[in-house]
């Protein structure tokens, strides 16, 4: 279970590293960022497009590799804090987009399957 967890997670963040690369201007538009000039884009697409790939990376690593907790313990590492910076810039923030919301929902999902797999050690050997 824990490696099915890992493709789907390793598949998500491909497809976002290739949507952020290929697309900046679009992608930082749907998630709230109005404009960005060239140089924007250009950042935009490096920072957000290659860290989702090293994400993509490191959880299909972990899934071929059957090293699935250190998998776990990468997402939670990243889930987390995710999560609680989520919820504090969104009541900070509101209104916010339906794109932030169903971000912060997938978060949701994909912290709540890491903590459950996490506890049920049959699902990480």
């Amino acid at each position: 279970m824990a490696a099915i967890y890992l493709w789907i997670n390793a598949v998500l963040y491909g497809l976002l590293a290739l949507w952020c690369t290929l697309m900046p201007a679009r992608t930082s538009q749907a998630v709230g960022f109005v404009e960005l000039s060239n140089s924007g884009q250009s950042e935009f697409a490096v920072i957000y497009g290659g860290m989702q790939f090293g994400f993509a990376f490191l959880f299909g690593w972990a899934a071929l590799s059957g090293n699935y907790r250190f998998g776990l313990i990468f997402a939670l590492a990243i889930y987390i804090p995710i999560l609680l910076f989520r919820i504090v810039s969104v009541a900070r923030f509101w209104p916010v987009s339906s794109t932030t919301l169903a971000t912060g929902a997938l978060e949701v999902l994909l912290t709540a399957a890491a903590i459950l797999l996490w506890f049920n050690s049959r699902s990480i050997d």
